[in-house]
């Protein structure tokens, strides 16, 4: 037996499951398994889609906390006596404004025209901004008038669940002007288009968690 057709056995021997790279070098990788591992485009985004999915997981253990306890105000306020539609109704077109024009933002990119994308960005950040100003203002006031989370277990799941999706807003804004730095000092290349499109998969989940909030605690609250 010729050494060709040995040395075929014994490389699919040392790997059965051809994770390496083809023998043909001919044959270019497609991240299939056959040809090679998988690309980094597909595993970055297969894992952040299993970020996003274990996230909107741990939101909705929250909003099955916060209707088991939104009862239990102890005697305390209640959503009716604290909620402000017309506040949350301004917070809700701030957000909404964001992740449109954080798609616009989208589009420049996919055109590679820097100005635009940072001007879209720079808005999607302060429409941001402006909302975290205001909901900031809405925790204030309420422990401004005793209603702060030790208040009641009702309080407290509140601000469990409406100060997480804050907490993720602020984070998505330090991501943002992470984004914007790279964009301006490197350009489009392929690893900042996977990470914009991720930071802006993560900016419009943030918009259905906010709507799953504003039906569930602000508008049934009131109600």
């Amino acid at each position: 037996m010729s050494n060709a057709a040995v040395r075929p056995a014994r490389q699919s021997l040392d790997d059965p499951h051809k994770l390496g790279r083809p023998s043909n070098p001919e044959i270019e990788s497609t991240g299939s398994g056959q040809s090679g591992p998988a690309s980094k485009r597909i595993v970055v985004g297969f894992g952040f889609w299993i970020f996003l999915l274990s996230d909107i997981i741990m939101f909705a253990a929250i909003f099955a906390t916060y209707s088991v306890l939104e009862v239990a105000t102890n005697g305390g306020p209640t959503g009716a006596d604290l909620f402000h539609l017309d506040n949350v109704k301004i917070e809700t077109a701030l957000l909404l404004l964001s992740s449109f024009s954080c798609g616009l933002a989208m589009i420049s990119s996919k055109s590679r025209h820097v100005l635009l994308t940072q001007v879209f960005l720079i808005a999607t950040g302060i429409l941001g901004l402006c909302f975290l100003a205001m909901e900031f203002s809405e925790f204030n006031g309420m422990i401004q008038e005793g209603a702060g989370p030790q208040r009641s277990a009702f309080l407290s799941a509140f601000f469990t669940l409406v100060g997480c999706h804050g907490l993720h807003v602020t984070l998505g804004l330090v991501w943002l002007l992470t984004m914007m730095a790279q964009i301006w000092s490197q350009g489009f290349t392929k690893s900042i288009q996977r990470r914009l499109l991720c930071f802006s998969l993560f900016w419009h989940a943030l918009d259905i968690i906010w709507v799953a909030l504003l039906t569930i605690v602000y508008l049934l609250g009131v109600g």
